[in-house]
């Protein structure tokens, strides 16, 4: 699903020149659940930036789902984000105004899907996370676990090929945390292809694959037998 190979990106500070990535060789495979871990730059958030297409190596390769990802327009990026991609955010990234229906429906909006068509696979979405009930409320009316939940189901409503979940339990209590976690490893138990960036070992131990990272380099990349998340709650 996902290759990479030698991959190398640096950032120009000033008159310098600071090596972020220096060589990633990483492969994931479809419907796997892998955590990425490692301390503040050690450059986990490069290597997501460049799997979301958010950014681009300066050398190396990566393939998605068989296709090279390089050289990429803008309106390319953002057509390939759209098919192969969902983002689940720390900070959740829901629009304050739009009910949580209306923020899962939004990535069907610029898929071009009729109205009537987007509410249906929404709420059916809504409904997979537990959240029908509120799906006229908007994100002030949630709590921090249920505009995740929204999150999620936005994520998912383009049925993208994988997950990138950034920090996904970050802003969340700890029994809350896992509820979600939960979540994602039914979405993962249905074979979806999921990665996940934390800096919480409880968090990644919930995974199957733990990548660590440190300065710029995998320096482990472990298979663990996963905790269920509702065991520890």
């Amino acid at each position: 699903m996902i290759k990479i190979s030698n991959l190398h990106k640096s950032y120009r500070m000033g008159a310098n020149s600071l090596h972020v990535l220096k060589g990633i060789d990483f492969n994931v495979e479809e419907g796997e659940l892998v955590s990425i871990m490692g301390s503040s730059g050690s450059g986990k958030s490069t290597l997501l930036n460049i799997l979301g297409m958010l950014d681009e190596a300066d050398e190396g390769s990566y393939f998605l789902d068989g296709v090279p990802i390089k050289n990429l327009s803008e309106k390319q990026g953002a057509k390939y984000r759209n098919k192969f991609l969902g983002f689940i955010f720390q900070s959740f990234n829901l629009i304050g105004y739009k009910s949580a229906l209306d923020n899962v429906a939004l990535p069907l909006y610029y898929q071009g899907i009729g109205r009537s068509e987007r509410i249906d696979r929404a709420m059916s979405y809504l409904e997979k996370v537990g959240l029908a009930q509120w799906a006229s409320h908007l994100p002030n009316e949630l709590s921090g676990g249920q505009k995740q939940r929204v999150a999620i189901a936005r994520a998912l409503a383009s049925d993208p090929k994988v997950l990138l979940a950034d920090e996904p339990t970050g802003a969340l209590d700890t029994t809350t945390s896992y509820e979600v976690m939960d979540l994602i490893q039914e979405i993962n138990d249905e074979g979806r292809t999921i990665l996940v960036v934390t800096h919480e070992h409880d968090i990644a131990q919930m995974t199957k694959r733990i990548v660590n990272l440190k300065d710029g380099l995998i320096i482990e990349d472990t298979v663990v037998s996963q905790v269920r998340a509702l065991s520890n709650v």
